[in-house]
Order: C-alpha cells, then structure tokens, then sequence
C-alpha cells in the first residue's frame, strides 16, 4: 500500500471515528421521543439513597468486559501472546467500531487492530469463537426466559392466545438454532475439515486451521466465561430497575430481560441507529407484565445502553487515536 496512504489510515482514522462516534451518540438519542425524561429519571436518582446500585452497575462494566477481555486473551494466544491490557484495550476498540455495524460485527475490525498484520484474518476466526459462546449462552438463557413468559402469558385470564402462538414458533426456532449452533462449537475441527472440501476456497482455509487446536476443555472454559459474563449483565438490570423502582423478582428480571437479549442478538440492529430504540421496545412489551412503571424500565435500558455501550465506545475511540493501522512501513 503507498506509504501516503497509511499515513492518512494511521493518523486520520482515529480521530475521524472520536468525532463520528459523538455525533452518532447524540443523533442516536435524539430519534427516541422519551430520551429526555429518562436522563430526568437519571438525574433524580443520582441524588436518591439507591445511588451505590447505580455504582455497583458501573463497576460491573468493568467485570463485564474484563471478563470478555480475559475470554479474547484466551483464544487469541493460539497465535499472538497477548496481555491482559492489550485485550482489554482491543475490547474496547472492538466496542467503538461496533458501533457503526449491524449487530456488531464491527467488533472484530477493532479487535485485530492489536494483532500483527500477517495474522489478522486468523484473529477473526479466533474472535468468532467468542461470539459463537456468548450467543450460545444468549440462545441457552434465552430459551428458559421464553419458557417462563410463556407460562406468565398462559396464567391470564383470558391468556393472550396470538402472543402465545408467536411464542411458541420462537421457542422451536430458538431451540433448532440452539442445537445446530451448539454442534458447530463442539466440532471446530469438524467444521474446518468441511470448509476443505469446498472448491475454490483453499487459500482461505490456512486461516482457520487454527480451529483445529481447541478442544472440549478450552471450549467450556470459554463457555463459563460467557456464562459469567451474562450473569453479570443480568445483575446490572437487577440493580438499575431496583434503582429506578421497578419492583421485579430476580425470577422475572432474567425472564424478561432473558428474551430481551435474544431479540437483540437475532433482530438485526446498529447501536448507533437502531439498538436504543429496540432495546426500549422490547423490554417495555416484556416487563409490563410484571410491572407498570414504564418510566423506570426506559430509564433502566437508556442506563445499561449507556454504561455497557457509550462509556466503553468513548473510551474506545480515545484508544484508536495512539493506534497505527499499520505497523509495518
């Protein structure tokens, strides 16, 4: 590539991103009607006695990727040693440029902008693997949330008989790709040795032959990880609501929230675009059956979007400005 030309990438991206990022920040929120009354619910709460929950949820953004960062550290060390700093910081990246992607596959650009040059498209299929556990895991807690609302729904008088129909083809949808997706991960090297065969395709498969050296035990460790990972997503709704005084049992906020998350991992969305408003829908359609405080439940999705998504995509872009696309002259 002319030299010229890495030089704009290494040193114009960076803060081309920062600056597009805050724009879409600010767009993103003005296309929801509510978003002012929900910082006025913020704003209040900061000042109320549950404001340590409101710090705990902030806290748990750090475990939250931490943990990510630790399951990237993980499978990346087949072909890179790198350290937990490192990881983290691609994290956060990866978080930047996923920003501006449907359903977040901008992830994985952010990510291998750590990786040596020569051994980015192997970081891919690396990265894959994390995402292929963590929708897993969505999938799996997705499938017992669908179960318990469908129960809810079912104990009204009169039960909702559309909504349960749509409820039921979800849960065999979710429960096929569940048990498709979850052959696909156990048998990594099954499925590299399928990619061989197909025509055509053979400069591309030296990529991901590195597949071939995760086994049983490496894959479950990074299935606790994202187990873990969920949980503490779980928690900070649990805290947020409670914050914003949405009365739920830890029982109906994983319901709830459970299939929140699974729409959002099959609905195609762009955090910058589209993800707030989805967010907002979904959980006010599925915790209105528990609770009718509307105001808490958008304060609660405008928060976790904020901490979970913004405060990581800001820091992110900082990140960018010291990175060189490109190492090599």
């Amino acid at each position: 590539m002319n030299k010229n030309i890495k030089i704009i990438l290494n040193y114009v991206i960076g803060p081309l991103v920062f600056c597009l990022l805050a724009w879409s920040i600010y767009h993103q929120l003005q296309r929801q009607p509510n978003w002012k009354e929900s910082f006025r619910h913020i704003r209040h709460a900061l000042t109320g006695p549950g404001i340590w929950k409101l710090w705990v949820a902030i806290i748990l953004m750090l475990v939250n990727w931490g943990i990510e960062a630790r399951k990237w550290q993980v499978v990346i060390r087949r072909i890179q040693p790198i350290s937990f700093l490192q990881s983290w910081k691609a994290i956060f990246t990866g978080t930047t440029m996923a920003f501006f992607t449907p359903n977040r596959i901008g992830e994985y650009v952010g990510r291998i902008l750590y990786i040596e040059d020569n051994k980015r498209i192997q970081a891919i299929s690396l990265t894959i693997v994390c995402s292929i556990a963590q929708l897993l895991v969505t999938l799996l807690a997705g499938l017992g949330a669908l179960l318990y609302m469908k129960n809810v729904i079912a104990a009204k008088q009169p039960a909702d008989v559309s909504l349960l129909f749509w409820i039921n083809a979800l849960l065999w949808i979710t429960a096929l790709g569940t048990l498709i997706l979850t052959l696909f991960y156990f048998r990594l090297a099954w499925l590299v040795k399928w990619i061989e065969k197909i025509p055509r395709i053979e400069r591309f498969v030296r990529h991901i032959r590195v597949l071939d050296s995760f086994n049983a035990t490496i894959l479950l460790h990074i299935l606790s990880l994202s187990v873990a990972r969920y949980l503490v997503f779980i928690g900070q709704y649990y805290l947020l609501f409670a914050v914003f005084d949405v009365s739920l049992t830890p029982g109906q906020v994983f319901a709830s929230i459970g299939v929140v998350f699974l729409v959002l991992a099959v609905v195609p969305t762009i955090a910058v675009i589209t993800e707030l408003g989805v967010r907002w829908k979904a959980s006010i359609e599925l915790v209105q059956f528990f609770s009718t405080n509307t105001w808490g439940v958008l304060a609660t999705s405008l928060s976790v979007w904020v901490i979970n998504l913004v405060i990581p995509a800001l820091i992110g872009s900082l990140l960018i400005l010291g990175i060189r696309i490109f190492r090599n002259r």
